[in-house]
């Protein structure tokens, strides 16, 4: 009778283990670099400064927490999610100030603030990728960009998987300044959002001395994040 050595059951069975993680293998499309659920809140502190004219401007520190809040099915049968935003000058007592929307479509993350569309970030997410984040509007396109993968502080907060999102980065320093981005940390989502969009002076007796006459900064930097 044919005897055959107990290694070779054990080389067959590896073997079939393998085969089974090679047919099956695991895909991370990253998507929880910007997890959506019920219940989900992040609280940013923001730093602002709006300017009205040349000599004429206003800073305010304030609070701001998005909360998803509930569910729906579009007419597309896409699951959209919900957001409340709430404001507070003391981060105690709080006022809803509006909702805005997110959903995945089509491996991006889709965001409407304000009645406006924008693809702010794409699935898998790989350094220097670039896309339009307009494509589901019918205006110009806007490209963004993946600029920077890894670890990233904000504050006292030190996040190992984060990237970050250009979206604009220009300065004419005659007539206007535009920088956009936004970083998102795995397992968290937005941790950071950074708008300044200003314009400059540009009469005779100023133009070129970039001098701010109009826009805004405003910088949202995260706080407290999880659960409810």
């Amino acid at each position: 009778m044919l005897k055959i050595h107990p290694l070779y059951f054990l080389s067959l069975i590896a073997l079939l283990f393998s085969c089974t993680e090679t047919e099956k293998p695991k895909t991370d499309f990253g998507m929880d670099y910007q997890p959506l659920e019920v219940g989900l809140f992040w609280e940013y502190e923001v730093n602002e400064t709006i300017v009205f004219g040349e000599t004429d401007e206003e800073s305010s520190t304030y609070f701001l927490k998005d909360r998803i809040i509930y569910t729906y099915f579009n007419v597309e049968n896409e699951m959209v999610y919900v957001l409340a935003r709430e404001k507070s000058t003391n981060g105690i007592n709080w006022e809803i100030v509006g909702n805005y929307l997110m959903q995945y479509r089509n491996m991006t993350l889709l965001r409407t603030f304000e009645n406006k569309k924008t693809v702010n970030l794409v699935f898998p997410p790989e350094l220097d990728k670039t896309w339009d984040a307009q494509i589901f509007n019918s205006g110009n396109p806007d490209e963004y960009e993946i600029s920077f993968l890894g670890k990233t502080d904000i504050g006292s907060q030190s996040f190992s998987k984060s990237l970050k999102v250009l979206q604009e980065e220009e300065d004419d320093q005659i007539t206007f300044r535009d920088n956009r981005y936004e970083v998102f940390a795995k397992g968290i989502g937005l941790v950071e959002q950074y708008y300044e969009v200003f314009t400059y002076c540009s009469r005779n007796d100023c133009l070129g001395k970039m001098i701010v006459d109009s826009g805004r900064l405003t910088h949202l930097k995260i706080k407290e994040y999880g659960k409810l």
